[in-house]
């Protein structure tokens, strides 16, 4: 045992070569002994995948079915056990309720799909449509034990194609096994219209498909996929002026403020967004942007001119002299800094352009030196307007529409 311990030191990486070369029932010994680190126990399981030795089946089994015992090795476990059929009638009667800690249903999920669990096939498509990778490839990797199981058109028939979920992964069975998946562009979901867009790859199918009858999203969403395939921007251009060129209309969004978030965000919304924005982003020129260190410089000396004794610009996102942050923390880092100023609400000054803001009255006394250094300043209304259509994942995990205010600054 003191030789496994020295394998998986408390600092330092685990010696993984060494243990995967190590004696099999050893390792195995050591996860049965519940007075061993858990943590030493869970690399120990890792390492067992493919070799766990007949005899300590029964006993590792045990440990999978107790809930006292970390999550983790339960689940390293269930990976080293993955094609013990007898471990089925536990794994189907799990209560994730009660024992729905650190990813344990998505793990028994994956192995009732794994050993072939036809009943399990919808719980996971619908883990497989998660927006994290690490569920979304669980998922995808039970529904392919079942396919393993019981043949893809088994599957899919269990499955229908009554909710997105179901069709994304038809998409995805159809596009592995080389089929075409252009029809999908128009699925009525745009989480799967875009997986359709993503994985798109023939530049002649795309072409057939524009020149038919598609819905407008679908056929910009094509533009979108033979512009990744060919790069041709002349072409897209072409094809966006053929479609009326098609935006994302939001009322209080004026043409500077749409260049510059058009070009900052559309190209990596979220796979539910109007997908108009993202061919806007392809065939329009972006923004021209002065050095931010300039523009910093810039709106400090505007600000000092003016009397109000500027501090520091500091990026939005790092706490303040109090450790606070400010109201633009759900954002990117980066995308703003903040000045203070001695007894006066916070300027922000956005790193997308010359726009610049601050908290409270727009009567704020920034706000005219500001101006008439050449900064636009963002009041409350233009700051409230919600941009529609456009999906960004937030600082805090939230995934949606958001004020412009919050895109700026």
């Amino acid at each position: 045992m003191r030789k496994i311990d020295a394998l998986i030191p408390e600092r330092g990486r685990p010696d993984r070569a060494a243990l995967g070369a190590h004696d099999p029932d050893a390792l195995a010994r050591y996860v049965l002994d519940t007075g061993n680190a858990w943590w030493r126990r869970h690399i120990c399981a890792q390492t067992l995948a493919g070799r766990v030795p007949p005899a300590r089946i029964p006993g590792l089994a045990d440990r999978i079915r107790d809930r006292r015992e970390p999550a983790e090795v339960r689940i390293a476990l269930l990976e080293a056990l993955a094609d013990r059929s007898e471990l089925l009638p536990w794994l189907r009667a799990h209560d994730p309720e009660q024992d729905g800690d650190h990813g344990m249903p998505e793990a028994v999920l994956t192995a009732r799909g794994r050993l072939g669990d036809p009943t399990a096939a919808r719980p996971l498509a619908t883990l497989a449509d998660s927006y994290l990778e690490r569920w979304r490839k669980a998922g995808e990797a039970g529904l392919d034990g079942l396919v393993e199981h019981h043949g893809v058109e088994a599957v899919l028939a269990a499955l229908g194609e009554e909710r997105p979920e179901d069709r994304r992964f038809a998409l995805r069975l159809r596009h592995r096994a080389g089929q075409d998946v252009t029809a999908y562009l128009a699925d009525p979901d745009r989480g799967v219209a875009h997986l359709a867009q993503s994985l798109a790859g023939d530049p002649d199918r795309l072409l057939a498909f524009l020149d038919g009858t598609p819905p407008l999203e679908a056929a910009v969403r094509a533009a979108c996929a033979l512009h990744r395939l060919t790069g041709d921007r002349a072409r897209t251009r072409r094809i966006d002026e053929r479609l009326g060129s098609p935006r994302t209309e939001v009322a209080g969004l004026d043409e500077e403020v749409r260049r510059a978030l058009v070009h900052a965000y559309a190209p990596s919304c979220e796979r539910r967004s109007d997908p108009r924005w993202r061919l806007e982003a392809l065939v329009t020129e972006p923004p021209g942007r002065p050095d931010p260190a300039a523009r910093l410089a810039r709106a400090t000396e505007a600000l000092a001119s003016a009397g109000l004794d500027p501090g520091p610009a500091v990026p939005v996102g790092d706490p303040d002299e109090y450790g606070e942050q400010d109201e633009y923390d759900d954002q990117d880092d980066g995308v703003a800094h903040r000045i203070t100023c001695p007894g006066l609400d916070v300027v922000f000054v956005s790193g997308l352009g010359r726009f610049v803001t601050g908290r409270g009255d727009d009567r704020h006394p920034a706000r005219r030196p500001l101006e008439e250094a050449g900064f636009r300043w963002i009041d409350g209304p233009t700051g409230r307007v919600e941009v529609t259509g456009l999906y960004l994942l937030s600082a805090s995990g939230s995934r949606g529409p958001r004020p412009l205010a919050t895109l700026l600054f």
